[in-house]
């Protein structure tokens, strides 16, 4: 009897995905995963282990992370997108500081003994990123990686251009991401479990999207190693500095040519315009509305979608979860998949047309 309600159960999970989700077309609806954001975060938290102790939380916390996006977000079409090699040469010319203090929190992975285990923590990440590259390169996901470009620029330029006229979702925890909400474009924070639109955003923070960077130029962005202005937390920029908090667009040029010959009373107006030069590198620096990418790595990511090549390969899956020891981890390999399968059906719908 136990038996029998559990397979009418999976084979009621099933029919819940044998159609895509409101007759959506493949490119309708696309999730952006920001791939070296998510896989640092279940690295460094999850403490997972397999059967034989070997630390797999990366990988495993990575794929069930990105499932339970698929599966609340209900997205046609999945890509996921990792810093290529040497992707912030770019900005570290504009700023050497650039992201030099960034560092795994390994002390939350309290059942790993990195010191005397059989791997360190650096040889654990890499090997298990690109065991993580091998599960995803069987799965009906799209993985890009351009050499010298980092994954922010990459899933900017997707999202604003390859897709401008889909529903674009971009997941990850980097607040960068905000500043290109809009109509279109919605970002997923995985941590917060909520759906960044422009009215949520401006909920939250008080602030357009198109301004949210406005402010963050003058406040600068601690886990890249950006500093900026003292004295600019949110509530005093508002305050200070109010068409930031307006209707209409209000862009670090406005800011800058409104009050750089302002005379007032008030301190953080006078710190402001010693720090103008330190605002116009932080623009450089953190925004994604137009990319600096060549013509050359432009036509690179255009040419890696005029194909729907992504497809599930689902015993090499099995193979290498079975390999890998993760039933402890995921328990009920063919339920996890059924999102996967549902994106599956949605490339072979495409590529028969």
């Amino acid at each position: 009897m136990t038996f029998d309600l559990k397979q009418r159960y999976s084979e009621f999970i099933e029919e819940q995905s044998e159609e895509p989700v409101d007759n959506a077309t493949f490119n309708s609806k696309v999730l952006i995963i920001d791939g070296l954001n998510t896989f640092i975060r279940a690295f460094s938290v999850n403490p997972a282990l397999n059967e034989d102790g070997v630390h797999v939380g990366g990988i495993v916390g990575f794929l069930k992370s990105i499932r339970y996006g698929i599966y609340k977000l209900k997205p046609s079409r999945v890509v996921i997108v990792f810093d290529g090699k040497n992707g912030s040469k770019a900005r570290r010319k504009i700023y050497p500081e650039y992201k030099n203090q960034r560092r795994v929190k390994t002390r939350l992975n309290r059942n790993v003994d990195w010191e005397t285990g059989p791997v360190n923590e650096e040889q654990a990440m890499a090997q298990q990123i690109s065991r993580l590259v091998s599960y995803l390169e069987n799965l009906p996901v799209k993985i890009i990686s351009i050499d010298g470009i980092e994954a922010d620029d990459t899933m900017a330029y997707i999202a604003r251009t390859i897709f401008k006229e889909s529903k674009v979702i971009l997941m990850s925890t980097d607040k960068d991401f905000l500043h290109l909400v809009n109509d279109k474009i919605n970002v997923w924070s995985p941590t917060k479990q909520k759906l960044y639109t422009e009215s949520s955003v401006k909920s939250e923070y008080g602030i357009i999207p198109q301004n949210l960077l406005t402010w963050r130029t003058m406040d600068g962005d601690k886990s890249d190693n950006i500093a900026g202005m003292k004295g600019a937390g949110l509530k005093t920029v508002i305050k200070y500095f109010p068409e930031i908090a307006g209707d209409e667009e209000f862009t670090v040029m406005d800011l800058i040519n409104t009050y750089k010959n302002k005379q007032s009373k008030y301190k953080i107006h006078e710190t402001f315009k010693s720090s103008i030069n330190v605002l116009k590198r932080n623009y450089l620096l953190m925004q994604l509305y137009n990319v600096n990418i060549s013509n050359r790595n432009k036509l690179l990511i255009q040419n890696s979608f005029a194909s729907c090549s992504e497809k599930l390969v689902k015993f090499k899956i099995q193979t290498m979860f079975i390999h890998d020891k993760l039933w402890g981890s995921i328990p009920n390999l063919d339920q996890w998949m059924v999102e996967f399968l549902r994106l599956e059906r949605m490339r072979k719908k495409e590529n028969d047309k």
